[in-house]
């Protein structure tokens, strides 16, 4: 699926809002974007209509989960290797990239995308060498977009100048008027999770480290797990994805790659902005890990984890972590290294947080 599938899935009418609300290029190339996804929507506005009228009074009976176990960080710095041990735990369920992808009709339409999934997606992510599928794991923020049209996706999606898409983005949050609206969304597609595996639910979303006390609030059992990684490979592999990610997926021409400093500035916020929050939840309903303990012993990272935590470590959790070490062993990981002359800048940006997480 190589364009437009950050907003591919989304129902008709809330395509038609942010056509309406954002620029977007009246050139061949970006037309074609949204031919497409105006296809899309149609098909997914059908399958959620079915869906609706198929379960809408029995969803109305879930309850929302009140102790889903959200992985936060910035991006790039393992959460997506954490998020794949943890979806292995047979108590736990990651959403899947089909479910993100059409979150208003998973219940019903999976047997219906199976063939075009197939059709349209490659074997890895854009930006590295991690295994997609339809079934595979995948971060909520996609279904987030889709559902609330409130996040910082749409800025990257109709960019509004050519500065960083999250510099000084106000999407994290919904506005006043918008945080009921925003909050019933997630919770029903929560519900529809929980209903749909019985499971306690393992979300990986960097997003949502900019969302900590609402995310309490919506469920107030949730559990915090906060990876980081030195930001001297965060910072170079965050630029690339974003370029790649932005060249697929604006509807105009308005976006330019990243640089340096744009990127390890708002790193700098976001690793404040969770250390702030952190300290207002209980001390047992989060933890923080290091990129480099996940990759150097799994096994003994996650034990830790959930012993912090309050999760039960099984026997059969351990057996599945073990099984799946040769697949991670195998992967080849990207290297990105910031040049001289950026190192500086880097240090001088996140000096405290280096020094917090002992990043000499």
């Amino acid at each position: 699926m190589k364009d437009s599938y950050l907003t591919a899935g989304i129902t008709l009418e809330r395509l038609v809002s942010l056509l309406k609300r954002n620029p977007f290029d009246a050139n061949p190339k970006t037309l074609a974007r949204i031919a497409f996804l105006v296809q899309s929507a149609a098909w997914s506005s059908f399958f959620a209509l079915i869906e609706k009228k198929r379960f809408g009074s029995l969803l109305k009976t879930v309850e929302t989960p009140r102790d889903p176990v959200f992985i936060i960080g910035h991006w790039r710095t393992g959460s997506t290797l954490l998020h794949q041990f943890l979806s292995k735990d047979p108590q736990l369920f990651a959403p899947t990239l089909f479910q993100v992808a059409v979150p208003d009709s998973f219940l019903v339409s999976h047997a219906y995308y199976q063939p075009v999934f197939k059709g349209l997606m490659g074997e890895h992510r854009p930006m590295d060498r991690v295994k997609i599928g339809m079934d595979e794991p995948q971060e909520d923020e996609y279904a987030i977009y889709r559902l609330t049209c409130v996040s910082p996706l749409k800025d990257l999606v109709f960019p509004s100048s050519d500065h960083y898409f999250l510099t000084g983005s106000d999407q994290f949050l919904p506005a006043p008027d918008q945080i009921e609206n925003w909050k019933d969304q997630i919770s029903e597609f929560y519900k529809k999770l929980s209903f749909k595996t019985r499971k306690r639910i393992i979300s990986k979303n960097p997003f949502n480290s900019m969302r900590i006390p609402l995310l309490n609030e919506i469920f107030p059992e949730a559990r915090f797990i906060h990876i980081h990684r030195h930001p001297y490979e965060v910072i170079p592999s965050t630029i690339h994805m974003w370029d790649i990610l932005r060249r697929q997926n604006a509807l105009n021409k308005k976006s330019r790659r990243p640089d340096v400093t744009e990127v390890a500035t708002f790193m700098d916020q976001m690793l404040t902005t969770i250390r702030t929050d952190l300290e207002k939840i209980p001390e047992n309903r989060f933890t923080e890990i290091g990129f480099q303990e996940v990759l150097t012993n799994p096994q003994e990272a996650i034990r830790s984890i959930y012993q912090k935590l309050d999760l039960p470590y099984t026997p059969s959790f351990d057996q599945q972590i073990k099984e799946f070490l040769p697949e991670v062993k195998r992967f080849k990981k990207n290297e990105f290294k910031p040049a001289p002359e950026e190192i500086g800048s880097i240090r001088k940006l996140l000096l405290n947080h280096m020094e917090h997480y002992r990043y000499y």
